[in-house]
Parts: C-alpha cells; sequence; structure tokens
C-alpha cells in the first residue's frame, strides 16, 4: 500500500504490525556521465518492483530524495542536508510512525551518504522508547541486501562504487539517454583509505571526475539484472520482517 494514496481512516484501519518502509535517497553528482536523480531514480525503481511483490502486506512512504551529500558538494548540482538536520529527519520520520502506533519500521536507503545516519537514528530511537519491546526498527543499504556477484557473471567490480559499472548499468536499463559516453570514462580504482579504519573523506579526495568505479563496463543486460538482484534482497528482507514473532532478538 501507497502511503501517498490512502486517507488517514484507511491509515487508521491498518494493522499496526504493517511493516512500514521509507525510502531514503540523494540528488547528488554522479560524475561527468550520470544524471544527478541516479540514486533516487534506482531506489525508486527497485522499490517499485519489490512493491508488485510486497503490495499490501506493507505500507510505504513516498522516497525521500534529499540525502545526506555534503561529501559531493564539490560538484554543481549536488543539493544536500546538513548531516545533523539529516539525522532530525529521519528521527522525526520514523518517529511519526510510532506514534501512530507502527510497530516495524525500516528505512530501505538508496545513497551510500545516508548509511551512517540511518544506523543512528534506528539506535537513538531505540534508546528512547528502551520499554517497549514490541519495535523493530531497521534500516538497510539496498546494496547490502544481495550479492549480485552470486547471481551475475562478467561483472568487473565485486562491491557498489559511486557512478560505477553497477549504477551506470541501471540507469542504462532504466534511461539510457542521460547516460552520455559512458565507455569513454576512465576507471577510478576504489583503492585502500586506510582500512579497516573509517576515514573522512569528501568525493573530491578520491576523484577528480566524481565516479569511483568503471564505468565503461557498465550495459543494460546487467543493468537489468542488479535492479532484480537488489529488489529480489527487498523482498527477502520484508519477508523476514513480516515473521518477525514480535519480540524475539533472532530475525
Amino acid at each position: 500500500m501507497e502511503l501517498a494514496n490512502l486517507s488517514w481512516p484507511q491509515v487508521d484501519a491498518l494493522d499496526r504490525d504493517t511493516p512500514v518502509i521509507i525510502p531514503v535517497a540523494a540528488l547528488e553528482q554522479h560524475g561527468r556521465h550520470m544524471p544527478v536523480f541516479t540514486d533516487s531514480m534506482l531506489l525508486g525503481e527497485i522499490v517499485r518492483r519489490a512493491h508488485a511483490s510486497f503490495g499490501g502486506d506493507t505500507l510505504l512512504a513516498p522516497l525521500m530524495w534529499l540525502g545526506n551529500s555534503h561529501h559531493h558538494m564539490d560538484f554543481p548540482g549536488t543539493l544536500s542536508a546538513d548531516p545533523r538536520v539529516y539525522l532530525d529527519l529521519l528521527t522525526g520520520l520514523m518517529d511519526n510512525f510510532i506514534r501512530h502506533g507502527f510497530r516495524r519500521i525500516l528505512i530501505l536507503n538508496g545513497h551510500g551518504g545516508n548509511d551512517v545516519p540511518a544506523r543512528q537514528v534506528v539506535f537513538e530511537l531505540r534508546q528512547r522508547y528502551r520499554d517497549r519491546k514490541d519495535l523493530l526498527l531497521l534500516a538497510a543499504t539496498y546494496w547490502h541486501l544481495a550479492d549480485p556477484t552470486d547471481r551475475l557473471s562478467g561483472l568487473r567490480q565485486h562491491e557498489m562504487g559511486h557512478a560505477c559499472e553497477w549504477e551506470t548499468s541501471m540507469i542504462l536499463a532504466l534511461t539510457p539517454e542521460l547516460v552520455h559516453e559512458h565507455t569513454a570514462v576512465d576507471a577510478v580504482e576504489f583503492g585502500n583509505p586506510f582500512l579497516p579504519a573509517s576515514r573522512g573523506w569528501t568525493m573530491s579526495d578520491r576523484s577528480r571526475p566524481g565516479h569511483v568505479g568503471d564505468a565503461a563496463a557498465a550495459s543494460a543486460e546487467k543493468g537489468e539484472q542488479l535492479l532484480q538482484v537488489f529488489a529480489d534482497g527487498v523482498v527477502a528482507l520484508l519477508e523476514r520482517v513480516t515473521k518477525w514473532d514480535g519480540q524475539s532478538w533472532e530475525g
């Protein structure tokens, strides 16, 4: 069910164990060859595909297109919420559903910069409602829910980059007219930013053109398969959320 299409009495009539999905993405630069709305377009399509399976069994909020993208602000066209403002925004969205009585709430993320804020939000809200044993508060990034290298042959990359083989392939499958001469784009290696430490960075620290990965290896055929793999990963998580017994640590 799409929240935007329901009246408040229809929402009020829902079982409060209905899983709620809050999709969050971004509007930010994606190299010289990709549109700035890439993250939101991809998450929107993955949710659309997954919705065909979970449909009436979940409550889907409208996609939040503004993300935490300050690390891309050296590149014109990027729009970003301040990191602390973004934390408050996500906290408020999730808390709205809790106050309406819903108990199983997932922030479904489609932008790397939102990952840490989303995880912080579910951690902090669980502390706020620490006496509630019936709450399941989750944050997940879609490309962490399924490993496409297990199902796709021919992928050069083994992880998600930025405006890379994976993202470029998926946009080629959706709107090829928005991809510009990707076969001429030089690969930018992932490198080792002092792993396993977590390094503060901006995109210009990593990449002058604004992408990371091998966009030249992208194809629409790979993109179609990637979109379906990731949609299947979302469905699998939602099935686990639906089956949760309402109390157990195990999921």
